[in-house]
């Protein structure tokens, strides 16, 4: 037998182990921590297990033969499920967006962002394949200020880009900071350095993201110039805020929409692409050319389970999404309030609520922001380090950045916020609180939002029986 090998009894022991640790780590995320990771949210039990039902070893590759049209070629058979599954979820999505156009596919926003990016290189070399070329030049937010990594050299953009001949480098511009806001845009500077670089892509959205992004503002900008940047708004963080309370970026001007579904947005992990480039409009052929570089550009399996858990995450928005944002965004300024009453340094403007998002953001010295997060940890209460705009590398973070997302779905409110917010202080100096946390923790583990628990407990007896023990 090789080495690698394992007899049948020492595979129940592994199994056994591994459960073991999962369901400690369940436990303990789910009933004793306090998760204010901006990036992350727990799905509704009903969502979870959806997830794991048929369609998760599935295929279903399939495209348009006319992008624009109605009929469907899929390459599998024993796909009228997921089919269904897939049309429901893109016109919940037009609905949630009020757009014309949803690409439900992608896996992630980071691959929704690099298939938008390709897709935008093919269509501007369709007039002249001999000469293939890149994106000419790109304006983003500096991931030093709160800009997403897939929208970075460094990462999703860099193969999509041109060389400036002037400097050497990647023909990319970030947007200046605003000399009173650091985590808002210099709007007369940005106007100059869009005329003075005339670029051919803007990627607004950030990962650190305490207001609204300037849309319209930009989309005035540059409607005068010629030819006009194609405006793409990276809605990742803000996906489930987005609508009237909070901003609608396609109405406000942007051409291009992506995001991932599982971050304010209370799905499961994957991503979208949205735009009003319809049959009829200037950049139909744009659209088309997305779609290709999603499939079969940059998938097969579209990951068919994750899809199931999504559409009922989107039934679970469209009921309840209008309160869920409000009380989002009303937990995110009064804890900020709180976290200031503590005597914490809270950044962003007070003029504003220091937010008007899921995030709060706080100073907590120069280089102390991973001890920080490892001190909070120990007492169960989760957040990101940080690297705030004037540190050097996120290797000597000053930051933390937290989000509200997820607590206000198990429930939490205002007074709640102000509650974590004392034991938040008392961590970072130097107090051991974990089983006071854990303790308060307990009053927040029945999730709201979604079905109650009485109409959703015989749904999920059902799928237990058939997923799980058929």
């Amino acid at each position: 037998m090789s080495a690698t090998k394992k007899s049948p009894e020492a595979l129940g022991k592994l199994a056994a182990g591994l459960v073991k640790k999962a369901v400690d780590n369940t436990l303990w995320r789910q009933k004793k921590t306090f998760n204010l990771i901006p990036s992350e949210n727990t799905p509704s039990p009903l969502v979870r297990l959806l997830s794991i039902a048929d369609p998760v070893g599935r295929y279903a590759e399939h495209k348009r033969e006319n992008t624009h049209g109605p009929g469907q070629v899929f390459y599998y058979q024993g796909t009228g499920f997921i089919a269904w599954v897939e049309e429901e979820l893109i016109a919940l999505m037009k609905d949630f967006l009020g757009c014309s156009q949803v690409e439900v596919r992608p896996i992630s926003g980071q691959q929704s962002n690099i298939a938008v990016f390709s897709g935008l290189v093919d269509y501007l070399n369709s007039a002249n394949r001999a000469e293939f070329r890149r994106l000419r030049g790109v304006f983003n937010h500096h991931i030093g200020k709160g800009g997403h990594l897939s929208a970075q050299v460094l990462g999703g953009l860099r193969d999509f880009v041109d060389i400036d001949p002037a400097t050497g480098k990647r023909a990319v511009v970030n947007f200046p900071i605003a000399p009173d806001n650091p985590y808002g845009i210099d709007l007369v500077k940005t106007a100059r350095l869009l005329e003075q670089h005339k670029p051919e892509l803007i990627v607004l959205g950030k990962s650190l993201i305490l207001y609204r992004e300037p849309v319209k503002e930009i989309a005035q900008i540059v409607a005068a110039l010629k030819p006009r940047p194609f405006i793409m708004y990276d809605s990742a963080h803000v996906f489930g805020l987005l609508g009237p309370y909070f901003q609608e970026p396609l109405k406000e001007g942007a051409d291009i929409l992506t995001a991932s579904t599982h971050k304010t947005f209370f799905g499961t992990q994957r991503g979208l692409i949205a735009s009003n480039m319809s049959e009829g409009s200037p950049f139909a052929e744009l659209w088309e050319t997305i779609v290709r570089r999603v499939f079969p550009g940059s998938l097969s399996n579209h990951h068919l389970g994750t899809m199931l858990g999504l559409l009922l995450a989107a039934y679970e928005m469209n009921t309840y999404g209008a309160g869920y944002q409000k009380q989002v965004i009303a937990n995110a300024k009064a804890f900020a309030q709180a976290l200031k009453r503590q005597g914490l340094q809270v950044e962003g403007d007070p003029k504003r609520g220091y937010t008007e998002t899921h995030q709060v953001v706080l100073r907590v010295g120069s280089a102390k922001g991973i001890a920080a997060a490892n001190r909070l940890e120990k007492n169960n209460i989760i957040v990101n380090y940080q690297g705030l705009y004037d540190d050097e590398s996120f290797a000597t973070s000053s930051g933390l950045r937290m989000g509200v997302q997820e607590m206000t779905r198990f429930g939490m409110e205002e007074a709640d916020f102000d509650e974590l917010a004392g034991y938040i202080a008392a961590a970072i100096h130097g107090e051991d609180v974990a089983a006071k946390v854990a303790g308060f923790r307990g009053r927040f583990t029945r999730m709201q939002y979604c079905l109650p628990e009485d109409e959703a407990a015989p749904l999920l007896d059902e799928l237990i029986r058939v997923v799980l023990r058929s």
